[in-house]
């Protein structure tokens, strides 16, 4: 008897033949937000450039212009995203006869994909300038390397221990001496170490003899410039891990910013918000 009773009411169900996405939509929010994302980035570029300072104790310090920038980067995903989801809600198609709960979660879809959407147009318009600034400083090299009187290659460094003096002159070419150091500094510090002994007391003896120093002063000088270079290595990491887990938190709280917004901006499409309200 209970299931003769349930059987008339489940044939009754039609799903509406109005698709359950609104692209149209979606498109508006998602090109809404990617430019309002624009504006608001070159608009922090401006308020950054007029707090930094070239000239000693003027403007803010490095420490508070990186949180800064953090900042300005989640409060530029929340208005951006905030305002594409809204968008995106307030501009999709009404569903009828669709269930309040399911009506909810497809207005968050929507914010969810208008943000999807922006999010991968901006990495597309960044990608572009990106890759024509790396292609042209690959040029550059390219052009410099062609120029040189001997190219780099990954043997070089075994040929210069080879040809490596005991004696280094100071009347050596300057531009060898100095390429040598560059391929000595890039292989002892790409492997996350620096030099081996060998390297070390080879390197001290050039700066000897070009620079008229004691042993004991270029060896100290070649210390002092190694832990120069691992600190600013260092920093550059850490700069760099910070960015990405501002970016990464800035994209989290878009990407909730545009749901949000998409169920208040779908609420008061269908009339449904101020209802809310009223219960409350």
């Amino acid at each position: 008897m209970e299931q003769a009773l349930r059987t008339p009411t489940q044939a009754d169900i039609v799903e509406p033949s109005i698709s359950g996405v609104s692209w149209a939509a979606v498109l508006a929010g998602g090109t809404a937000s990617g430019a309002l994302t624009l504006v608001l980035l070159s608009l922090g570029t401006g308020l950054g450039l007029s707090v930094v300072s070239p000239w000693g104790n003027s403007g803010v310090s490095a420490t508070t212009f990186k949180i800064g920038t953090g900042l300005y980067f989640i409060v530029m995903a929340m208005i951006s995203s905030a305002i594409g989801g809204y968008l995106a809600g307030r501009l999709r198609s009404k569903w009828v006869g669709v269930h309040t709960d399911e009506v909810y979660f497809r207005d968050t879809a929507h914010g969810f994909l208008a943000w999807a959407f922006a999010s991968v147009i901006g990495a597309i318009l960044l990608a572009g300038p990106a890759s024509s600034l790396i292609g042209g400083a690959a040029s550059g090299a390219t052009q410099a390397a062609a120029n040189a009187a001997q190219a780099s290659g990954p043997m070089d460094g075994y040929v210069d221990t080879l040809l490596r003096s005991d004696n280094p002159s100071a009347s050596a070419n300057p531009a060898d001496s100095r390429s040598e150091m560059m391929r000595l500094f890039t292989t002892g510090f790409r492997n996350g170490s620096e030099f081996n002994p060998a390297d070390r007391a080879y390197v001290a003896k050039v700066v000897s003899a070009r620079t008229g120093l004691s042993q004991a002063d270029a060896e100290k000088r070649v210390t002092e410039v190694t832990a120069q270079v691992k600190s600013d290595l260092d920093k550059a990491r850490k700069a760099a891990a910070q960015l990405a887990l501002w970016l990464t938190a800035s994209l989290l709280i878009g990407a909730f910013s545009a749901s949000l917004a998409a169920t208040e901006g779908g609420g008061i499409r269908d009339g449904t918000w101020g209802k809310k309200l009223l219960r409350r």
